[in-house]
């Protein structure tokens, strides 16, 4: 997809009501078929803290949140509103913001290509505070003003997958995505408890990829990705491959007797002591477990991810398998005869993990769906590891030149961050989807925040030539080397003043850039060293001024690492001092 224009009638968060952003303008829509045009390349949002550039991110995951909890087949029953027992509840009539405007275009699936073939479908999406949000197809040959698509329509056309990101704690990025993760686990729950088929994959597409997914993440891309693929791993952080790893899945949990009232009977499993103590056990993976089906590949998770496994094994007393993996050819040969591909494979553990939020009660759910509370992850309770439905252990990989054994949990911040924000863009390179990365590259050596553009263009450059996949990323950044590396139509400049935010696109060729440039032009700091040591400049400065000898004071500076500030002191010391 590609984003063409957001518009917001209502205040959110620092944005104004009436805040406007252009990101795909007029004359950048014309179709060329050069492929360094068609090269990837992300909006870099900049400015400074407070300038309102990650609230962009946080109301385009809002928007496509309330877009998909509209025209979601399945939503959980103490998520919808009622006026007495849900008052808080979802209602497609109010959202947050609760009036805007979104344009993107996206390529037309095959389903709706009909008297539309070869188009990329322009899409308006319109919300007011009085009616839900309705979408429309503009460039559509049967194309009526003021007719919407139908809620079946409208799902083909959102993005495959909309992605969330952030290397810190982004509260209000995380928020929608968190109730989405709510969301899938009611939606298995629900299917569980009346005995309906489950695809293995939650309906939803919104996903918030944190470090809870980190492991199946790099797992997925490890067992998945071919060579070429792969190289920016070992290039950059050495990672050749993977060693082994261990899966653990706890196949039932215990309920209490009020728990088990919400199942029915048939499914529990009963246990009774010597003193006729009834214990209540729900086979909560029971969805993930069957026999296998005449086409393999749709056998249920378990299944495959048992024929995958070098050796497994079932303690009967905790009901709790053990899945082993020693990786080699034959291993990765087997995930790819069971597992369609990496996002099917992404997906199925994403499932099994976000099955870590069962203890989570009813009415802490219902308390979740219609809070808007920045803290809303705190009141989540955090299981200790064994009383995980699912849990990797004793993830070791390859490291170029290293010979002893390395976990993946001994890695750096910096590497962690690099394997996780390159690892996501991997594994969704071949989809329409929607990336929104906030600070991705933090905690990255100054070398990695270099390379980083050029790391996500290796990464989606083998489906770059594919016009049947348009990704679109927005990255916030403070780094002046991620703006060098874009054009100036791909950055977008943030600032505020009396209250408002502005957006522009800089004045200056960006692509290429230096950083001092960028720095002084972008970032308004004219500065090129750190404070304390601009502080010491300015110090001799005042005392030069005060009388005290040049040449002591020469000596003094010498002291000091080479900058302009300094060469420009030094030359205004000989000058004054002739």
């Amino acid at each position: 997809m590609k984003l063409v224009r957001l518009k917001i009638d209502e205040p959110f968060r620092s944005l104004q009501a009436g805040f406007e952003l252009h990101f795909l303008r007029e004359w950048d829509r014309t179709e060329d078929t050069n492929a360094t045009d068609r090269e990837f390349a992300p909006y870099i949002l900049a400015g400074p803290n407070g300038s309102g550039k990650s609230n962009v991110l946080e109301v385009l995951a809002a928007i496509f949140y309330h877009l998909e909890c509209q025209y979601l087949k399945y939503q959980p029953n103490i998520f919808a509103f009622d006026e007495e027992i849900n008052p808080y509840g979802f209602k497609a009539e109010c959202a947050q913001p609760n009036a805007f405007e979104l344009e993107y275009l996206i390529p037309t699936p095959d389903m709706l290509q009909e008297g539309a073939a070869g188009l990329a479908a322009h899409i308006k999406i319109v919300k007011t505070p009085e009616s839900g949000a309705q979408m429309f197809w503009l460039n559509h040959p049967g194309f009526v003003e003021g007719n919407p698509l139908s809620r079946t329509d409208a799902w083909e056309l959102l993005p495959n997958f909309v992605l969330g990101y952030s290397s810190g704690e982004n509260e209000i990025l995380s928020l929608p995505f968190f109730k989405m993760r709510f969301i899938q686990l009611d939606e298995y729950l629900d299917k569980l408890k009346k005995d309906l088929p489950y695809e293995g994959r939650p309906e939803s597409r919104q996903i918030y990829l944190d470090n809870s997914f980190n492991q199946a993440i790099l797992l997925s891309n490890l067992l998945f990705q071919n060579v070429e693929t792969l190289k920016l791993f070992q290039q950059e952080v050495g990672i050749e491959g993977l060693k082994q790893f261990r899966i653990i899945l706890k196949k039932r949990i215990k309920l209490s007797a009020d728990e088990a009232n919400n199942y029915p009977e048939d499914l529990l499993v009963f246990e009774e002591n010597y003193w006729g103590e009834k214990s209540y056990y729900l086979p909560l993976l029971k969805k993930f477990e069957s026999k296998p089906d005449t086409e393999r590949k749709f056998d249920a998770v378990i299944n495959r991810l048992q024929r995958c496994a070098t050796c497994h094994y079932l303690d009967s007393e905790t009901d709790t398998l053990y899945l082993d993996y020693l990786v080699n050819a034959n291993t990765i040969a087997a995930f790819k005869n069971n597992f369609s591909s990496a996002i099917d494979l992404f997906q199925s553990l994403q499932i099994l993990l976000i099955l870590n939020l069962y203890s989570v009660s009813d009415q802490l759910k219902a308390e979740l769906y219609g809070s808007g509370s920045l803290y809303v992850n705190e009141t989540v309770p955090t299981l200790p590891s064994d009383e995980r439905i699912m849990r990797f252990k004793d993830l070791v990989v390859k490291k170029e030149g290293v010979s002893e054994t390395i976990y993946l949990k001994s890695l750096s911040d910096g590497e962690h961050q690099f394997l996780h924000s390159l690892g996501l863009c991997m594994l969704y390179k071949d989809t329409n989807s929607l990336f929104l990365l906030d600070e991705p590259e933090t905690h990255f050596n100054p070398g990695w925040r270099s390379k980083f553009i050029s790391r996500l263009r290796d990464c989606f450059r083998q489906t770059d030539q594919n016009k049947n996949v348009q990704r679109e990323m927005l990255i916030t950044t403070h780094t002046p080397f991620l703006i060098s590396d874009s054009k100036p139509e791909q950055v977008l400049v943030f600032t505020k003043a009396n209250g408002e935010v502005a957006v522009n696109r800089p004045e200056y060729k960006t692509l290429g850039a230096s950083v001092d440039q960028i720095t002084m032009l972008t970032f308004n700091k004219t500065v090129t060293i750190g404070g304390y040591a601009e502080s010491k400049l300015l110090d001799i400065q005042e005392r030069f001024e005060k009388g005290e000898d040049k040449d002591v004071l020469l000596q003094e500076i010498k002291q000091l690492g080479d900058s302009v500030e300094k060469m420009l002191l030094i030359r205004n010391l000989n000058n004054r001092g002739n």
